[in-house]
């Protein structure tokens, strides 16, 4: 997989995701520790709502913008959006009110809603090649799971000798460094967007190509089934450890890592499975195990066998979680490039972005509010039903046979 790193435009890009993702890790962090100054107990709601912005950024205004400046040359748009992150990050250490973090947490996600989906877009014609790209693809998947993972004990150890202000200089150091490595990287010269067409055609763009392409349908059901196993997973974690299993707050770390564990096994095997075995098949298993885990979650909640055999049962379910998800999330993307032209590429990855962050949204919701309301049982019952519906219609709608996938002709260079 590492060979892949032999590509100097696609090594520096991925060198730009790596630190930016370890400094949007340590901005969580310094953010969940900034709310408690400001709030004490309330800190959980005005996190929740950020979440909530975050979200409404991330489904309503990254078509919009994509919209908006679907001519701005892809190395000025990218770098203009780390600009704006670091910018919003230094700031942060200044706020002394929760509307000021709300208002800043707005901006930085824009900007994150307007750098993802373009940088995505970007990658399939560095990798033009359809192996190149699996492996890249499966590197990124990594990356995200290792940040998962790293940037928590990293921000502990700088937490160790440093209050959590200079965690945000940490954040504008990774954005910085991020706008620098695009700075540096030649990228492909896209061709611009027809303004004749009229604005509201160009936002919606992207989720009509979803829609009518058999196989994008396919992806958007699989969307809901990712979202339902990582919304029981990222929300209520922490109930089962503390709830169920009478854990600590360490557990609840070694429970997420046991799930990203999971994804990044995928990660790494996937690139010589996809040679073989279509896309089809290897995301179509991971919607079967993703029902099949929440389904055992429930019965571990209804027997509810004791800390020592709960953790095991416990970690062998989040487990096959991470691993379910990682089999659908990772070759994602190649469905979106073959299902898209390099006209229409961004609005469909910016469409992807978009409607899977508003099924997050959903999945969110039922696994915090039906869990804390009608018990936790039903809310992991509700998960498992949404994803099995979801995996049903993807195989449904994605057609066995489906149109010859056709290499990419490279696009040219600045």
């Amino acid at each position: 997989m590492l060979e892949i790193l032999g590509n100097r435009s696609f090594r520096r890009l991925f060198a730009a995701q790596v630190v930016a993702l370890v400094g949007t890790g340590l901005l969580t962090v310094a953010l969940g520790l900034l709310a408690y100054d400001l709030a004490g107990a309330q800190a959980g709601a005005v996190l929740g709502t950020a979440l909530a912005i975050k979200m409404v950024a991330y489904v309503l205004v990254a078509p919009v913008i994509s919209a908006l400046t679907d001519r701005v040359p892809r190395k000025v748009l990218l770098v203009s959006a780390d600009v704006v992150r670091a910018s919003i990050a230094l700031l942060l250490p200044f706020v002394d009110q929760p509307w000021q973090i709300y208002v800043l947490i707005f901006v930085l996600q824009s900007a994150s809603a307007t750098f993802t989906p373009a940088f995505q877009s970007m990658i399939p014609s560095v990798l033009v090649h359809e192996r190149e790209y699996t492996r890249g693809l499966s590197l990124s998947r990594l990356a995200y799971d290792l940040e998962s993972l790293l940037s928590p004990l990293l921000a502990a150890a700088l937490l160790s000798v440093m209050t959590y202000n200079y965690l945000f200089l940490g954040t504008v150091a990774g954005f910085v460094i991020s706008a620098l490595l695009v700075m540096t990287t030649v990228l492909p010269v896209i061709a611009p967007a027809d303004r004749s067409v009229p604005l509201g055609h160009r936002i919606t763009l992207g989720t009509r190509v979803m829609f009518t392409r058999p196989t994008l349908r396919g992806l958007l059901a699989l969307n809901l089934a990712v979202a339902s196993a990582s919304g029981l997973v990222l929300v209520n974690t922490v109930v089962y450890v503390h709830e169920l299993l009478d854990g600590s707050n360490t557990d609840v770390a070694v429970a997420l890592g046991i799930y990203g564990g999971g994804s990044m096994i995928v990660a790494l095997t996937l690139p010589r499975l996809l040679d073989r075995i279509p896309s089809r098949r290897v995301m179509l298993t991971g919607a079967m195990v993703l029902p099949i885990g929440l389904a055992a979650t429930v019965a571990l909640l209804v027997a509810d066998p004791g800390r020592g055999a709960g953790w095991v049962v416990l970690a062998v379910i989040w487990l096959a979680l991470g691993a379910g998800t990682s089999l659908i999330i990772t070759p994602s993307a190649r469905l979106l490039r073959y299902g898209s032209d390099p006209e229409n590429r961004a609005a469909v990855f910016t469409a992807q972005f978009s409607l899977s962050h508003a099924c997050f949204f959903v999945t969110y919701t039922i696994a915090g509010w039906v869990g804390a309301t009608a018990g936790q049982s039903i809310a992991a019952i509700t998960l498992a039903v949404l994803a099995t519906i979801a995996g049903l219609i993807a195989a449904r709608a994605w057609p066995v046979r489906t149109e010859p996938i056709a290499e990419p002709i490279p696009a040219e260079r600045v």
